[in-house]
């Protein structure tokens, strides 16, 4: 307990002493309220028992396309049902953003806890399930009339069926969000991971373009790339980032 309030007061001179930080938010995120994703063993494995097919192949824009009933079927009832909620992760990164001391955050979920719980710099990568809209006409619809709505979700002008607004595997991500989020990694003095990994496979590719000065990990679990850290703190983030005192 000593050695990790040590490293909690070296944070937070590390992020007192930085003029511009970034935050990467990753599945540890989610995982830290209680939710499993649903790339989780245990939940792929129910998810496939319940419709005969797993959530790598349902959750494609081909199963949206060709067996749109069965994929609101699913996308209702695994992922806009039971949100994650926000933790004391974001509301205590939104006391950093309004403190000066977090410029950006780069969430790699699709819940908008950081936005939630009160930060306002966010570059979604995946998208969010509160971000809805018509293909054809562009009309944008609430998460809750997605879930609420009969099998498949039409726009209320045209009739198509509504696009959510989130990414699917197997697509391309957002070009314009890529280059933000490595304009802001670019940019930043202090890079703070967050239930993540330097060896993730969504964040990998952006951290090499950090050339800052103090890379921090606050993560549940070791990983073998830890030691390339400036500091590395064993924990959920949020015990960690409610105790900075901002």
């Amino acid at each position: 307990m000593e050695n990790q309030e040590k490293k909690i007061e070296i944070l937070k001179k590390i992020l007192d002493e930085s003029n511009y930080t970034v935050v990467i938010g990753g599945s540890g995120m989610m995982e830290e309220c209680g939710y499993k994703g649903i790339k989780t063993p245990e939940r792929a494995y129910e998810i496939e028992r319940r419709y005969g097919i797993s959530p790598e192949d349902i959750f494609t824009s081909v199963f949206y396309n060709n067996r749109t009933a069965q994929f609101f079927e699913f996308y209702r009832n695994e992922m806009l049902m039971n949100p994650p909620e926000p933790t004391e992760s974001a509301y205590a990164a939104a006391k950093m953003e309004q403190a000066g001391k977090l410029q950006c955050i780069i969430d790699g979920n699709i819940f908008e806890q950081p936005q939630r719980g009160g930060c306002r710099n966010v570059i979604p990568l995946h998208g969010s399930i509160y971000r809805n809209a018509c293909p054809h006409c562009r009309k944008t619809y609430s998460m809750e009339y997605v879930r609420d709505s009969g099998k498949i979700p039409r726009c209320e002008d045209c009739g198509r069926v509504i696009r959510p607004g989130v990414m699917f595997f197997g697509e391309m991500m957002d070009s314009t969000l890529m280059s933000e989020a490595t304009r802001q990694i670019e940019s930043a003095e202090v890079l703070l991971l967050l239930g993540t990994s330097m060896d993730s496979d969504v964040f990998s590719k952006y951290v090499k373009y950090f050339d800052g000065g103090k890379l921090v990990i606050i993560h549940k679990n070791h990983h073998d790339l830890d030691e390339k850290a400036d500091l590395v703190i064993l924990d959920e983030p949020k015990n960690v980032l409610s105790k900075l005192g901002y």
